[in-house]
Order: structure tokens, then C-alpha cells, then sequence
């Protein structure tokens, strides 16, 4: 049974930081592909980021990128996502996912397993 566990979040000041961990159990880590969403009350839940099987290709949403930085540790089966410079706009539930694949998608709906998600809150 896949399980990921999201943890980091937290409450900051804008222009802070963050880093969000995601551990993850019931199978080969490295075998497949994750990605960070996020939802915000009132809002469809968005694509932040996502990263490829051996972390050598990864994607953003515009909103994120310059900022936020995905990686993988798969000898440690974490997925991480770096947030620098936030903003009050990226206060959300932050979930992490991963799919039957080795290859990322944008897309929700692409992703089987999902964590219980970590609240980021950032304060103007």
C-alpha cells in the first residue's frame, strides 16, 4: 500500500522560506514519478511541480518558478520542495502524489496516491 506523508509546513512571513518534505512507503521510490500540488480555499487544487523518476527532468508552474526548487532523494525515499520568497498567494494545502509511471504529468487527475497535504500560510 503506497502511503506518502507530507511535513514543513508552516506559518511565514512573506518573503521567507520553507522547505516541504514528502516520505513515502509501500514501493519502489524511484521507480516513479511525483509531483506537489496545492489547494487554497474556494480554489481547484494546482499544479506546483513535479519531478521525473530519477529527478533529471522536472516541471513548474509559472507562478513557482524562479522560487520554488523539487528534488528527490531516492536512496532516502523523500520528495522535497524548496519555497523561497513567498508570497501571501501560495498560502494552500500542500499535497504531494506520485503515479504509475516513471514519467511526470501536470495534470491532478494523472496521479493514483496522494498524502494528507501540509498548510503553508504566508502572512503579508
Amino acid at each position: 500500500q503506497v502511503q506518502l506523508v507530507e511535513s514543513g509546513g508552516g506559518l511565514v512571513q512573506a518573503g521567507g522560506s520553507l522547505r516541504l518534505s514528502c516520505a513515502a512507503s509501500g514501493r519502489t521510490f524511484s521507480n516513479y514519478a511525483m509531483g506537489w500540488f496545492r489547494q487554497a480555499p474556494g480554489k481547484e487544487r494546482e499544479f506546483v511541480a513535479a519531478i521525473n523518476w530519477s529527478g533529471g527532468s522536472t516541471s513548474y508552474a509559472d507562478s513557482v518558478k524562479g522560487r520554488f526548487t523539487i528534488s528527490r532523494d531516492n536512496a532516502k525515499n523523500t520528495l522535497y520542495l524548496q519555497m523561497n520568497s513567498l508570497k501571501p498567494e501560495d498560502t494552500a494545502l500542500y499535497y504531494c502524489a506520485t503515479r504509475d509511471g516513471s514519467s511526470y504529468f501536470t495534470a491532478p487527475e494523472k496521479y493514483s496516491y496522494w498524502g494528507q497535504g501540509t498548510q503553508v500560510t504566508v502572512s503579508s
